[in-house]
């Protein structure tokens, strides 16, 4: 598959859905620095990724279980920024949680988006879970776990991959390697260079993407959804990727990371890089692209003030969905 078989109206989608990821993630930081929002799982820098894997599924069929960083993922699978607002200020209209989990537990049923558990690598056995299922039922669906390179040290990890190889499931199991496990750098983490190198052990094609560029992290996935299609069982992807801020907004990664070398990756900034591939290849013109911004800078902000303004749950509905009566 070469680049050219990517639409210009679907490139544009993913300029359209990265930009506004990091404008609602640079809001949601705000929020947070104002005392008006809780945690922040920041996904600037991971964009491309994200976007460029969504794409490449049958968006609002196929499942994907993401992870606390998937911001742009789930606006990429239709999840709305007002939903997005209402779940990080814990409102009764939140459709992830009702207002009940920490914000980035995301969950959305209608769009085949499974809830997060709060638990590392737990969500690579629920894909292959959702696989397995798929599997029987022969609904032709592909089941994707997102996770960073710091679960693959936890030991869901491996028993998702071995059980899914055995079985030959329908699963993509996608890792955004931006090298740090919060604060402990990949070199400390284990001894391979690459997270793609643990496939060969569990009978799968391990593939290594620039996460920077959606349009390759589009094709690789496209490839592992119809091998996973074809019955030929799961792939891991490894997309290469950095995180532009801290892990959190609770973190000070100047403890542990240069400014240096987050200067260096910044000059690979995949809205930058992705902006200028859309503009000069005229997909998008300066015109169109002004009024996008606007659009996007209208959405954040309608979605902030709704949510700002959105009831908190009723305190009478705490024990609903804990404990039988």
């Amino acid at each position: 598959m070469s680049k050219n078989s990517i639409t210009p109206e679907l490139q544009k989608d993913m300029y359209y859905h990265m930009a506004l990821a990091r404008a609602l993630d640079d809001r949601m930081w705000i929020l947070n620095r104002q005392g008006r929002a809780p945690v922040v799982y920041s996904s600037n820098g991971h964009e491309a990724a994200q976007v460029g894997s969504a794409f490449a599924l049958n968006r609002g069929e196929d499942w994907i279980v993401p992870y606390y960083r998937d911001l742009a993922l789930v606006l990429a699978y239709g999840m709305t920024p007002r939903q997005v607002m209402l779940h990080l200020l814990g409102k009764a209209e939140d459709p992830n949680s009702g207002g009940r989990q920490m914000p980035a537990h995301w969950g959305l049923k209608e769009r085949h988006i499974l809830t997060t558990g709060s638990v590392v690598a737990t969500q690579d056995i629920h894909a292959a879970g959702l696989a397995l299922a798929s599997k029987v039922l022969k609904d032709g669906r592909v089941s994707v776990a997102y996770f960073g390179e710091g679960s693959t040290s936890q030991g869901e990890f491996h028993e998702a991959l071995n059980f899914a190889a055995v079985h030959k499931l329908p699963v993509i199991f996608f890792n955004e390697n931006n090298g740090y496990a919060i604060s402990v750098p990949a070199r400390k983490q284990m001894a391979v260079m690459d997270i793609a190198a643990r496939a060969e052990g569990y009978g799968m094609p391990g593939v290594i993407v620039d996460g920077n560029d959606p349009l390759k992290v589009y094709e690789v996935t496209k490839e592992a959804r119809e091998r996973a299609l074809a019955g030929e069982g799961p792939t891991l992807i490894e997309a290469k990727t950095y995180r532009f801020v801290p892990h959190s907004s609770d973190d000070d990664d100047r403890a542990y990371r240069s400014r240096e070398e987050v200067a260096e990756w910044k000059k690979r900034d995949p809205l930058v890089t992705f902006e200028k591939h859309v503009l000069d290849n005229k997909i998008l013109s300066q015109e169109e692209h002004q009024a996008m911004q606007q659009k996007i800078k209208d959405l954040v902000n309608d979605a902030t003030d709704y949510a700002e303004q959105a009831a908190l749950p009723d305190p009478d509905t705490l024990g609903l969905y804990v404990y039988h009566q």
